[in-house]
């Protein structure tokens, strides 16, 4: 048991874009729209404006008479050089950003405007008080040791980044050097074969790596929007290489990555896609069932997958369905859903369908203002001031190995937001059957994290009370990515878990225990038990029917 979270406590306003922003995109003219408002309240309300004006005149006095007012968060590693607080022109630099930033957020809240605009008079200002950092500048302190260290080179360097990202990044500072990684010889290299093929998929079977192994294969579901092999980076922290040591039969679905030919591919395609590479994992292991597995829109995928054949009373073919960060449930609560009205969704849609997909690299973008100070102003200082090369970190070479999303599975996926169809039975129809979760009686285990702020917790954990079955709610102590790559032996890993699922989120996390360590030691537990009886392992791939056509990682998984 923890302390009762304050209600209304959330995370910052920058770091709250989340999935549907992505999805949908964000406008510059909403941003811009949100300023112009703001500028107007202040106008009509000169007082209020006067009042806040002169608390921050007083405090920018103060500030050039040499006090410390306010203390820069503890985690924000912007300011932690020493020269920040140690050098008199940084210290009051700093201050006077720092007295700027808090009095234009003490404005916004004690403004009157309604609560929706308030949210995103935040939102907007916290992006914009993060890009005028005085640590965004040539001024930084660690710019100018550069400068001096490299004799002029660092500023040279920068330039030719800059110009280079211009052209080729979208403007934005690259998180990663080009040639750091390549798929199938530093990351993705577990190994295996394709066993089946589709349009839409390819199906990969792994070599077996124990004595043993379990009757029912487990089937993993990867997410549209980003390529499998965040389940296979490298073998330290590889979850395929962990479950086949355990003694699972691992088949991973490799996407492929559409382009404008396949602008008609729905949610129905990725399920029927699904359907079909399930019943190939039964013909080649002899099994009658099989375990799924679904991270973010996977989760989506194989839900909708369940649905559908429950419907279709060809449900006992699942054994178990595990969701890794997975929203069912898409009501989300955040500034940046307020920019999402009807105007914008139907704008987004009909931008995918006159360009037949939308592009890995416009989500890319937006995903990368949910946190700008980590994946842009740090990129920023490092790559422009100075001058050095990104860090080579396989995590953000698979994020920025992105993929294009089909016009209608774009589409699908903003009717989901818009409509929240599968909180209530029949709302959301595939593959020509109605779906109803609560039917779908199969024991489920779900993941969040904490810190997740594309899929946010609250609203996983909501996602977990639409499923029948038996089910299990773990959070982890991470955010989107590192909740699902969270292998054992981090000493700092731990996720909270109580048997009782309440209504309330809130409530739930209250009564929840911690246990250290890593979900995925308890996850085996529950996957072994559902995966049927120990027997020799056999080391042949395929069959006679779906013979081995290529080594992993296949074809799919290269197509940029």
């Amino acid at each position: 048991m923890r302390d009762k979270p304050a209600p209304g406590t959330l995370p910052t306003a920058a770091a709250f874009i989340n999935a549907q922003s992505a999805i949908t995109g964000l406008r510059g003219r909403d941003l811009l729209s949100t300023l112009r408002n703001v500028a107007a309240h202040g106008l009509r309300h000169p007082v209020h404006s006067a009042r806040h004006a002169l608390a921050l005149g007083g405090q920018l006095g103060r500030v050039l008479l040499g006090e410390t007012l306010h203390q820069p968060n503890a985690a924000d590693t912007r300011f932690a050089d020493p020269s920040w607080t140690l050098n008199p022109f940084y210290r009051r630099s700093l201050q006077a950003y720092l007295s700027w930033q808090k009095q234009v957020k003490r404005w916004i809240d004690e403004s009157d405007m309604p609560d929706d605009d308030r949210a995103r008079a935040h939102f907007a200002f916290t992006l914009l008080n993060d890009a005028v950092s005085p640590s965004n500048t040539l001024l930084n302190p660690l710019a100018i040791k550069e400068l001096f260290n490299s004799g002029g080179h660092s500023l040279v360097r920068g330039l030719s980044h800059l110009l280079d990202d211009l052209m080729h990044n979208n403007g934005l500072p690259s998180q990663i050097t080009k040639h750091a990684f390549e798929v199938g010889k530093t990351v993705a290299t577990t190994p295996g074969a394709v066993v089946f093929r589709n349009e839409l998929l390819e199906l990969m079977q792994y070599k077996p790596m124990s004595e043993k192994q379990y009757a029912k294969p487990l089937l993993v579901v990867p997410p549209q929007i980003n390529k499998y092999y965040i389940f296979d980076l490298s073998p330290s922290n590889s979850f395929v290489q962990f479950a086949l040591k355990n003694g699972l039969q691992v088949f991973m679905i490799s996407w492929r990555n559409p382009d404008v030919r396949h602008r008609e591919w729905g949610l129905s395609s990725y399920v029927e896609a699904v359907e079909e590479a399930m019943n190939v994992c039964r013909a080649i292991t002899g099994s009658r069932e099989v375990n799924l597995m679904g991270a973010c829109a996977g989760g989506l995928t194989i839900a909708a997958l369940q649905g559908h054949l429950q419907a279709k009373r060809q449900l006992r073919r699942i054994s178990s369905a595990t969701y890794l960060v997975s929203l069912l449930d898409s009501q989300l609560d955040s500034p940046a859903t307020l920019f999402a009205d009807e105007q914008t969704l139907e704008a987004a849609k009909r931008r995918s369908y006159q360009q037949g997909v939308l592009e890995g690299r416009d989500m890319a973008k937006v995903f990368a203002w949910m946190r700008p100070n980590d994946l842009i102003w740090n990129y920023w200082v490092n790559n422009y001031l100075l001058g050095k090369e990104p860090p080579a970190f396989d995590i953000l070479y698979w994020n920025n190995d992105n993929t294009r999303l089909p016009a209608a599975f774009h589409g699908d996926l903003l009717d989901f937001f818009k409509h929240n169809p599968l909180t209530h039975p029949g709302g959301l129809e595939v593959c020509g059957t109605p779906i109803d979760l609560q039917k779908v009686n199969v024991d489920s285990f779900s993941v969040a994290g904490i810190n997740d702020h594309i899929t946010p917790w609250d609203a996983v954990y909501r996602s977990t009370l639409l499923l029948g079955g038996n089910r299990r709610f773990v959070l982890s102590n991470s955010g989107h990515v590192q909740s699902i790559l969270n292998p054992p032996g981090n000493p700092k890993a731990h996720f909270v878990e109580s048997e009782k699922l309440t209504s309330d989120p809130r409530a739930w996390y209250y009564d929840a225990s911690q246990v250290d360590g890593s979900w995925w030691t308890q996850w085996l537990t529950w996957i072994q038990e559902r995966s049927g009886a120990q027997r020799e392992t056999l080391m042949a791939l395929g069959n006679q029917h779906y013979p081995p056509m290529e080594a992993a990682p296949g074809t799919y998984v290269r197509v940029r």
